[in-house]
């Protein structure tokens, strides 16, 4: 009984991992028949929903703990990996710049463009990792080094 609940929670993460991954979405990332272990990371497209909205969470967590006065948003999501464990954990490689949104008018960043003027303009390299457990509807940011 034990072990076929094991497999079948095995086989089930496979199936989870490689629907929400799905072949479009994924680069170099064999069928969950093959050699992939469940809860090992692995890459996802950046142009993914979901990477997306870790990277806006990594951004929040970033404008929220630095001291400049204008807001920062994601430029380019250079790489990212997603993990099975209690959720989905997206680790992150990506670029933001500072906007021209003032932190006090707390703007959304969707309206939010890029510095224009040369002295203001900044680009910062980021890895963020995103923990995120939908049924809990909880974020939780362990890592954010920018």
């Amino acid at each position: 009984m034990a072990v076929n609940f094991a497999c079948s929670f095995t086989a089930l993460c496979c199936l989870a991992l490689w629907s929400f991954t799905g072949t479009s979405a994924v680069s170099n990332v064999s069928p969950p028949h093959s050699t992939i272990r469940p809860g090992s990371p692995v890459p996802v497209n950046t142009n993914n929903p979901g990477v997306r909205k870790a990277a806006r969470f990594g951004v929040y967590r970033y404008n929220n703990s630095s001291n400049d006065l204008f807001l920062f948003k994601e430029s380019q999501i250079k790489q990212a990996m997603v993990q099975i464990v209690r959720g989905l954990k997206y680790m992150l490689h990506v670029e933001i710049k500072r906007t021209v949104c003032e932190k006090r008018n707390h703007s959304s960043l969707d309206n939010c463009h890029f510095q224009r003027e040369k002295n203001l303009q900044r680009m910062l390299r980021c890895y963020f990792e995103v923990w995120i457990t939908p049924w809990t509807h909880k974020v939780h940011i362990p890592v954010a080094h920018c």
